[in-house]
């Protein structure tokens, strides 16, 4: 065994420590505005988004048994209630639940999810942006 693999590089100790400090600020990088969220669908997706159509999608169950609005309601601005658990589940749209939409790797994880149950597949950025362009349109 060579005596360098057991006392590591200064260069290789402070690669550690730079990989240490990103992942400390990693979740912080993630962290993104609803507006900024769907800015990076809409620029994914190629045109601007439609909250009408966003609204319609929500609210449509796709040939599944479920829907957005099962568990959300179909104006999500107040608590709803998981169709199969009944687990509560805080209101959705960001005007009424300033924690939504502010992680983006929380929301890549709950719209894989949910688009999973509900239309039985993952959702396209063009359907992201819409839903998201109608949630922000719901005000107090």
């Amino acid at each position: 065994m060579k005596l360098s693999s057991l006392h590591p590089s200064p260069f290789k100790a402070l690669l550690a420590a730079a990989a240490l400090a990103c992942a400390a600020i990693a979740p912080v990088a993630r962290a993104a505005t609803p507006e900024e969220q769907l800015a990076g669908y809409t620029a994914q997706a190629g045109a601007p988004a439609v909250p009408a159509r966003g609204q319609q999608f929500f609210n449509t169950r796709h040939s599944r048994e479920w829907s957005c609005a099962s568990c959300h309601g179909a104006l999500p601005t107040q608590a709803g209630k998981h169709a199969s658990t009944g687990k509560s589940i805080s209101a959705l749209a960001p005007a009424f639940n300033p924690e939504r939409f502010t992680d983006t790797a929380k929301t890549e994880k709950w719209f894989r999810r949910n688009c999973n149950d509900v239309a039985g597949r993952e959702c396209t950025a063009a359907e992201k942006a819409d839903v998201l362009s109608w949630l922000l349109a719901l005000k107090r």
